[in-house]
């Protein structure tokens, strides 16, 4: 059984940084993209940030570039989005998803995590 799960999510202050971390579990993703969407309240899921696992590419989401890190480590199967300067427009359900090729879709992840609730405070 596989199980993507999410955790580091809570609440800070306008300018503060929360690192979001994704274990894997029940089989590798060595080839896989992990990817990290968001949905706000009143608003559809988005991406904001993916990995390659073989190539340790990465791609970002334009509102959170500069601010936001995703990073891998292997041996852990573990996926991190460090995420820095934080504002109230960032505060969404996080979620850690995994599939087999690089994009920014929501429906190319097979396998996704439950979610973790970020929220900033003005």
């Amino acid at each position: 059984q596989v199980q993507l799960v999410e955790s580091g999510g809570g609440l800070v202050q306008v300018g503060d940084s929360l690192r979001l971390s994704c274990a894997a579990s029940g089989r590798t993703f060595s080839r896989a993209t992990m990817g990290w969407f968001r949905q706000a309240p009143g608003k559809e899921r988005e991406f904001v940030a993916a990995i390659s696992m073989s190539l340790g590419s990465t791609y970002y989401a334009d509102s959170v570039k500069g601010r936001f890190t995703i990073s891998r480590d292997d041996a852990k199967k573990t996926v991190y989005l460090q995420m820095n300067s934080l504002n109230p427009e960032d505060t969404a359900v996080y979620y850690c998803a995994a599939g087999a090729g690089g994009s920014t879709a929501w429906g190319s992840y097979g396998y996704r995590g439950q979610g973790t609730q970020v929220t900033v405070s003005s």
